[in-house]
Parts: C-alpha cells; structure tokens; sequence
C-alpha cells in the first residue's frame, strides 16, 4: 500500500501487443531485460506492477516517450521462469493509473501514478445504458464465431457498469490505439457510448463480411455444378460412361422399379429430392447416395418359392444328416403347418449341443430341404450393439447392422437366417447385444424391426431364424424368444454310420484318394472311435479319418500300393499310440472312489471322485479340485447328509471328533460345477468312513437333499452315452428322470443297466460290496428298516434289468 503523503511509484511493464483493462486475467511472455528485472522486484515485495501498452509495437528497447500515459496497476498472480530465459507471467489488471512522469532507475523504468476516478455516478440513464450495450454485445458474440458464447454469461453476472464496460472491451476484435483511448475514458458513460459506436461498426462489417462470403460461395458452387454439367456433356458427345450419365435420373428409375415397402418409397423419394439440391461433390451427398444405395439393395418384398413337398424335405435331411430324428420331426411339423396355411410366421430354432455335432450344417440342409436361401452369421464375440442394430447416420463410417446386411446378402426376404454361437455375445460399455436380438428373434414383434441406420421398419416375420448354441447360458428374456431343441450326441453305432455315410467319402475326396484306394472295415472304425477320440459329436473323429486318408496316400506313393485297407492294426501304425482307455476299468474295488456323471458344453463325461479319511478334528470336511460354488454345496450337503444318519449308515459319530474327510474331484484345470454330484459324494464319504469298497464298473447321477432323496438331473443322455464311451456296466439315475428313458435310443439301453432310485440308501445298496451295519440303541429297528430298503431296491434293481 502507498502512503497518501509520498509519491505513488511502481515499476513499469512495457506491454508491446495488448492493452490491459481492469478485472482482466492474462498470461504474459516476458523476455526483455528490463522487464525482468522490474518483475523480480516485485515479486520480492508487494507484486504490483504498471502495466503500459507501447505506442508502437515493433520498438524491441522502448523509451519513455513510446509508452502510453495511462496504465493499470496489475497483480501477479504467479510467475514462472523459462528455461530459454523468458518468464512467464500471470497477472490481473487494477485500477487506472495516470501516468505524471517517467523516470529511469538502477535496472527497470518507474513511474509516478494518480488514481483515475471513475467520474459518472450510478442511476438510471447509466443502467439503461449498460443494457443496450449487453444487448448489442451479445448480436455481436453470435455474429463472431472467434469469440465463445460463454463470454455472455460471464459478463451478464457482472453487476458494476464500469467493470462490465472493461470486460466487454477487452473481448472486442478492434485495434490497439482504439482500445487504448477506451481505458483512457474515465467516465463509465462515456466509455459505454464509445463502446456501443464501436459494436455497431463491428457489426455492420461482420454483416458484410457474411454477405460476402455467401455470395462466393454460392459462386464457387456454380461453378463446380458447371464444371461438372460440362464434363458430362463432354462425356455424352464422346460416347464415354453412358451408364453413368445421369445417376440421379438412374436413381430415380430404380426406385420406380423397385418393390419397396410405402414407408420406404416416400424415404428414398424424399432423400433423391433432397439429393437433387445438393452439390454432388460435397460430403453429405455422398452419405445420401450411400443411403439410397442401402434402401435400393436391401430386398422389401423379393421372395423365393419355399418347397412344400414334406416326403423331398424328409429325403434331403436324411441324405445329410444321420440320425437327431428330433429335429427333423420339427422342421417337417413346421412345413407340414405351412404347406396347409400357405402363411406362418417363420419359427425361432435354437439348437443347443456339444460341439461337433452338425448344428451349422443342419441348418444348410434345412435351407436345403425349404428351398430358402442360407445366411449364416457367427455372433462369438460381438459386444457392440450397433453391430446387431447399426449405426446412425450421424456417425462417420455408418452402416446398418448384421441383420440387414444379412439380408441383402440373401437377396430374399424369406432366407433361412443362421445365428451361430449366441450364447457367446459380449457385453460392454458400448450396450448389451444380446438385447438388441430380443426384437429380431420375437414373431409378434419382428415384422416391424427398425435398424438405427436404416430407419424404416422392416419385416423379418417371412425370415426362418434357426439359432446355435453350446449351453443354455444365456439371459433368460433371449431364451424365452426361442424354441430349444437339443442335440446331445452320437451313439457309437451313429458315429459309424456318419463315418460310412459322410466323412469317409467327403476326407478321402479332399485327399485325392479314389474309392478302390482307401477303404476301412466297421471293426477298425469302432476301433478308431473307441481308442481314438472321446466327444459327444464327430469332429475329433473327422480329422482322425483325415490323418488316415493322408498316411494311406503317402503310402501308395511311396510304396507302389495299389491299395490300403486299414485294419485295426494298421490303424494304430497310422494314427500313433491309443489317447484313450476303453471298457478298461480298475482290476478292484476301491474305497472312497466312485464313478460320477458330468454333463458339460462338449458332452457327458465320466467323473472320478475320492475320499479318504485321517486324523483329524470333528468329521469336518476339506475338498481340493477345481470346483465351483455348486460343487461345493454338494459336499457340504453330502457331508451333513452323512452326519445327520451316522448311526443308520453304520458310523460311529464319536469317532469322528478325531478324524477328517478329504473329497479330491480329479481331472486337472477342467473346472467342474453342476447340481448333479451330491449322490457320488454321499457314496464316496460313506464308503471312505466305513472301509466298503465301491464297485468298480458302476457310475451315478443325481443330487441329494437333506432329507435323503435323491433329485432329478438334466443332461441324461449325453451322461448315458459319456458311461457307455468308458466302459461302465451300471447306471444309478434319479428315479424322477426315468420318464427320460423314453427319449434314449434302444442300443444304449441296452448296453447299459440302468437302475432308477429314490433314496440315498438304495444308492448305497447298489454302490457298496457291502451293505453298512447300523450301530444305534435302535440298531436292531434300523437295521430291519435298512435291509427293507435294501430288499426293495434289489425287486426293483431285477426289474429294471428285465424292462432296459
């Protein structure tokens, strides 16, 4: 602060390019000397400094003479110095300062200052005023695009005419000496009247500025259109591009000859209209011929014949696919319905199986078998919606989604769609794909589905969708759109005729092999599929064949062979050490060890499960195995099972207070989950903790509960078919899924024994060699009540034998 009885002296900064109006924040770049040295000694003090504008800006060393009368006392805010020498400087305008003299000191120019008064009062003229002067302003910031629109809401905040007067002027595009004479006004009146002039005439220069601009590029539009008018006449005289003269008109044709929906004619209508009017080389006329050529090549109302002749679709599905007699039955239900209707909403099939197993070539044969044309996408690892919806036209690069590029792939508007692996789509941030489908895969719904990019309706209802999946995994509203049909997998008796019907003739074609070259007995094909490959579909199966045609043509070759015809064992020279165990089970009963059923995307499989008991502490229960949260309910539920019914089992409970059980579920990083475990594991404690054995050659399913029964599973098929693979003799199954039998084919009934139970104590009949001994004060009673069950379950057991 100045003492009012001294001379007001502050240091002087020489500003060459802008001039600093009160409440104004800008950063300098300062590099001369003088500067400096007057900003270093401030900064060691009260940080004020006089901010003057020069009045000629190329002078590099300025006097006194070239600097202005009037400044402003600035406030650095912060200083930084540079590491080429320049500081940089951050700082806010004060007061006026009128300037009464200048004089040199050791390093830097001083000078002396008064305070310039603002001399106008506040009232009502001064408020009037300071409106019109806002009101012209902001037609000023919207006719200047070099200045942002929030400067107006910066400046409407500001109460105080005299800083509103400051703050309009520092934002406006005039030069040096004008903006110098508004901060030499001293009074808030005279400084608004003066800004107002100087807003009309940057307007009205603005406005001619515009005026000017429209009108050359009005004239440079004409020009182009011209240039272009002109080529094509150049074209036209010289007989070149004839097809392309004139696309527009060609547009307009096609549209007349296209069948199109209405909605759709009156949308190309509209864009060739709009089309018409633009400059053909400007950006947005491409984006509307790219359009056009998306409504025009998509088919609205093209269609094939579909074949109605039920017993020619019945030959062709038998011709290419053996066997999976369910999903044949559907496909000749829907055209048996179609054939008598003449119109059906196209079914959504989605057929779930392991693998391998011809889903994707079932769906060929279909489109086949109907006389549709075949589209197939692969929806593994879409996780963006707009490639199911498409993209809107306001992005770069927009195009409409797979659906309707699919359809004009097929050209119809009646093709058989394929949707390979749903259940794998993604979801991210960028939206959930999968809920994108519930429109397309609805029949009540699809007849009017809207892509982003396209933005008409378009009727899907005539569109046969079959969809493909491993697992039902999956959001449920997607599943509850489709009509699921499982294909579990081949027996090995279909594996045989697939191989005799199908990928022997197809592999030794692929091979360059003739069919007196290569040929393979039924023996050595139940070899290779035994010894050689163990999935629940054939196409582990197909590259062994393969292998073999490859092997038998080197030999041929090399060797002068007329011919090669694989036996057993010229299969194993051919196709290597056997990868797989058949019918091979272990020599003996083993404690604590039992056979459980799996079920997983690629098909049943056999589970082996373990227990031993240790010293330990009260019967608690430890597990290894990569298990999940279901798995491991299992054992708990086993666990407590076997707890609760220790004495009935023949389990002395005391004892349990110094041992433990471990449950080990084998078979490496495969991870293992399913409610489907719990009666292997209650055979499995129960025979570790009473020292029976288990039989070898036999395998279960089925969960238990607490109160001892045993529960239904899923997935009886392939468990049925994943036993036969290796070898098992008996399968214990839950008694509730014994209406499933139905569904088995004849040859794995009988190579199985299949026993239904009910209650875990049948399960533990049929298991263990031995039936466990019950030690209770009520020994006796349960002991009858045990062999009772035991007694039962062996009536059942016979005939159960006699009936599979």
């Amino acid at each position: 602060m100045f003492d009012s009885t001294e001379e007001k002296v502050l240091p002087v900064l020489p500003l060459r390019d802008i001039v600093v109006f009160p409440a104004m924040i800008v950063p300098l770049f300062v590099g001369r000397k003088k500067s400096v040295k007057a900003l270093e000694y401030v900064m060691n003090g009260d940080k004020q400094i006089l901010l003057v504008t020069q009045k000629t800006t190329s002078e590099n060393e300025p006097t006194t003479e070239d600097l202005h009368s009037v400044g402003v006392v600035g406030n650095i805010l912060q200083m930084l110095k540079l590491p080429d020498g320049t500081v940089k400087v951050l700082v806010e305008g004060g007061q006026r300062q009128q300037i009464s003299k200048f004089r040199e000191a050791n390093e830097f120019t001083e000078a002396v200052i008064e305070d310039i008064d603002d001399s106008s009062e506040q009232n009502e003229d001064l408020e009037i005023l300071s409106r019109t002067v806002m009101g012209q302003f902001e037609q000023y910031v919207k006719l200047n695009k070099k200045i942002p629109p929030e400067v107006i809401v910066s400046v409407n905040q500001i109460g105080e005419p005299a800083k509103m007067a400051d703050t309009i002027a520092s934002h406006l595009a005039i030069n040096l000496e004008e903006k110098q004479k508004l901060l030499e006004i001293s009074s808030t009146s005279e400084r608004l009247e003066q800004i107002f002039e100087l807003i009309e005439k940057e307007i009205g220069s603005l406005n001619i500025e515009q005026k000017v601009r429209s009108r050359v590029k009005k004239q440079m539009e004409k020009t182009q259109r011209d240039y272009y008018l002109n080529e094509k006449a150049i074209q036209k005289e010289l007989n070149e591009g004839e097809g392309n003269f004139d696309e527009l008109a060609e547009l307009e044709d096609k549209i007349e000859k296209t069948k199109l929906s209405k909605e759709a004619k009156e949308k190309a209508e509209g864009e060739l209209k709009k089309l018409r009017q633009m400059s053909p080389m400007s950006a947005e006329a491409t984006v509307v011929r790219n359009y056009l050529d998306w409504i025009l090549s998509v088919p609205w109302k093209k269609r094939t014949r579909v074949k109605k002749d039920i017993k020619a679709a019945e030959k062709v599905l038998n011709k290419d696919h053996y066997g999976l007699e369910k999903v044949k039955e559907r496909i000749l239900e829907y055209l048996a319905v179609q054939q008598r209707t003449n119109k059906v909403k196209g079914p959504i099939l989605c057929l779930v199986g392991p693998p391998g197993v011809g889903k994707t070539s079932l769906g060929q044969s279909i489109a086949k078998a109907t006389g549709r044309n075949f589209v197939r996408i692969s929806l593994g690892g879409v996780r963006d919606e707009s490639e199911i919806r498409g993209h809107r036209r306001t992005y770069i690069g927009a195009m409409p989604g797979k659906i309707i590029q699919g359809m004009k792939k097929a050209g119809t508007s009646n093709p058989l769609f394929l949707l390979d692996e749903i259940e794998k789509l993604g979801q991210d941030y960028r939206g959930d794909p999968s809920a994108a489908l519930l429109e397309v895969l609805d029949p009540e719904q699809n007849d009017t589905f809207n892509d982003h990019y396209m933005e008409l309706d378009y009727d899907l209802s005539d569109v046969m969708f079959i969809c493909t999946a491993n697992s039902l995994d999956m959001p449920q509203p997607l599943l509850d759109r489709m009509e699921i049909i499982r294909i579990s997998g081949y027996t090995e008796d279909e594996k045989l005729q697939i191989v005799k019907r199908h990928l022997l003739k197809k592999q030794r074609k692929l091979a360059g092999l003739k069919t007196k070259e290569f040929s393979i007995s039924d023996f050595s094909i139940r070899h290779l599929i035994r010894y050689y490959t163990r999935e629940a579909g054939v196409r582990n199966l197909e590259r062994e064949i393969a292998n073999l045609c490859r092997k038998a043509l080197k030999d041929i070759l090399m060797t002068a062979k007329s011919a090669v015809k694989l036996s057993p064992k010229l299969v194993e020279k051919y196709a290597g050490v056997r990868k797989y165990r058949y019918g091979e089970l272990d020599e003996v009963n083993r404690v604590g060890v039992v056979t459980g059923l799996a079920y997983t995307e690629s098909g049943g499989d056999i589970l082996s499960i373990e227990s031993v008991k240790m010293p330990g502490k009260d019967g608690k229960v430890s597990m290894t195995g990569n298990l999940r949260d279901v798995m491991k309910e299992s054992i708990t539920v086993a666990e407590m099972l076997v707890k609760s019914r220790a004495a009935t089992l023949g389990i002395d409970y005391s004892q349990l207070k110094d041992q433990s059980i471990h449950v080990h579920v084998p078979a490496g990083a495969t991870p293992k989950d399913g409610p489907s475990a719990g009666a292997a594991m209650v055979t499995s404690i129960v025979s570790a903790l009473t020292d029976i054995p288990v039989h070898r050659d036999i395998a279960m399913t089925g969960e238990v509960n607490l109160r001892g029964y045993v529960t239904a599973i899923g997935g009886l098929k392939e468990k049925l078919l994943a036993a036969l693979r290796s070898g098992i003799k008996t399968v214990l199954i839950p008694e509730e899924n014994e209406k499933d039998l139905a569904d088995i084919p004849p040859n794995v009934k009988k190579g199985l024994k299949i026993i239904p139970v009910s209650r875990i104590e049948e399960v533990l009949s049929h298991a263990l060699t031995d039936i466990p001994q019950p030690i209770s004060a009520d020994s006796e009673q349960n002991e009858e009540d045990f062999s009772e069950i035991s007694s039962k379950t062996a009536e059942n057991s016979e005939k159960d034998v006699i009936r599979h």
